[in-house]
């Protein structure tokens, strides 16, 4: 087949190179430097297997910023541009799917359009209606940072919103490309895929939720949060996984993608939902209520970055405290790599790692590093495990 792939993020880099096993694949995007580095073979995003795979795998792949190149004669057009929560409308922002498709159209009338993007339940449904093209399907992915191609190549399900003949297809393409023979293939309608999609992803920032309460009760309580999450999570109903306490849970999908589902909840009855989203507020006010009990007259902030093993920062949990603490007017200093500018929040950036050490009187991680146990004593962190 001949694939398209408009956007090349996480989501759409890993697909991009899981179909070119097989398949002669287009990868499209607007970024100029992100299509020169990948046409050198060089991934623009943190994960070792994308890495791997553009430099050992045989590849059916090419990289381009021209449309015309991209979308003529394909057989599927895959959409995964990014499509942020906006406060204000209480909803995604679609605009990117929908310019890409406009374009899209204007090309090619013949193709499959499969949306990868995540979206309000009913959207693909509406897009149909919009461009008066049937051939529009949602399939959800389910991947983790710095491990997308791992996961696509290992998936947990495969779920496409379509029961067409092309969208079944397109089901077997995925499921003829993984390495988990016996992965589930679902097909529903789009907006129960939509669904699958904004319900996991809230199911699992519940559970960081819990553990995070739970472990703000053990704190309070001067109990040991990791016996008792040791004894909780024995439990086989509850599996000792996805139980290490954080800062919040944050990142590209978490964050946005339960305030979705509760907008979509709109005129529906829950508790939960509300819950969810707002726990997450409340243990970044507790980590910074503990921060200021111990009367620092500088915070150093170690690491933006949502989780270890990440190039993300969007989005990270430790981003709200720096504001809350900000707002106390604590004075913060910070230590990323990846933050070349010397200033972040109206913070300094202080990238001199022995210098950082020094000048923070509390150093505050939302996971603990090996660099940081020679200052132990002054580390608050609430990460039990040493993992994510």
């Amino acid at each position: 087949m001949k694939i398209s792939v408009a956007g090349l993020g996480y989501v759409g880099l890993s697909l991009s190179i899981l179909l070119a096993q097989k398949h002669e694949v287009i990868g499209y995007d607007i970024n100029q430097e992100k299509i020169a580095l990948l046409n050198k073979k060089t991934s623009p995003i943190f994960d070792s297997e994308i890495s791997r795979y553009l430099q050992e795998k045989k590849l059916h792949v090419s990289f381009t910023i021209n449309p015309e190149i991209a979308f003529k004669d394909v057989d599927y057009l895959v959409v995964a541009t990014p499509t942020d929560f906006e406060d204000k409308s209480k909803t995604f922002n679609t605009s990117s799917i929908e310019q890409v498709i406009k374009i899209f159209l204007k090309i090619n009338k013949k193709a499959t359009i499969i949306i990868k993007s995540t979206v309000p339940v009913g959207y693909t449904e509406s897009l149909r209606k919009q461009f008066k093209y049937k051939s529009i399907h949602f399939s959800p992915e389910f991947l983790r940072e710095g491990k997308a191609l791992y996961d696509n190549l290992y998936p947990s399900r495969i779920v496409i919103g379509s029961e067409t003949s092309s969208g079944k297809k397109f089901g077997e393409i995925l499921k003829s490309l993984s390495l988990n023979d016996n992965v589930p293939l679902l097909f529903t309608s789009s907006s129960e895929a939509e669904s699958i999609k904004l319900f996991s992803n809230t199911y699992l920032a519940m559970r960081v939720a819990f553990f995070n309460e739970l472990d703000t009760f053990a704190e309070l309580k001067s109990l040991n949060s990791q016996k008792v999450i040791e004894g909780v999570s024995t439990d086989p109903r509850i599996g000792n996984y996805y139980n290490n306490p954080s800062f919040g849970y944050g990142g590209y999908c978490l964050p946005k993608d339960t305030k979705q589902l509760l907008s979509n909840f709109k005129d529906i009855p829950q508790e939960l939902m509300t819950s969810v989203v707002q726990s997450n507020r409340t243990r970044k006010d507790h980590i910074v209520d503990m921060i200021l009990q111990k009367k620092p007259k500088v915070v150093g902030i170690y690491r933006l970055v949502m989780k270890s093993h990440s190039d993300n920062i969007r989005n990270s949990a430790i981003q709200g405290v720096i504001k809350r603490l900000l707002e106390k007017k604590v004075k913060v200093i910070i230590y990323e790599p990846l933050v070349l500018e010397n200033r972040f929040y109206e913070t300094d950036v202080v990238n001199d790692l022995n210098a950082f050490l020094k000048h923070s009187d509390l150093i505050v991680s939302n996971r603990f590093y090996k660099e940081l146990e020679s200052v132990k004593s002054k580390v608050y962190t609430r990460d039990l495990t040493n993992n994510d």
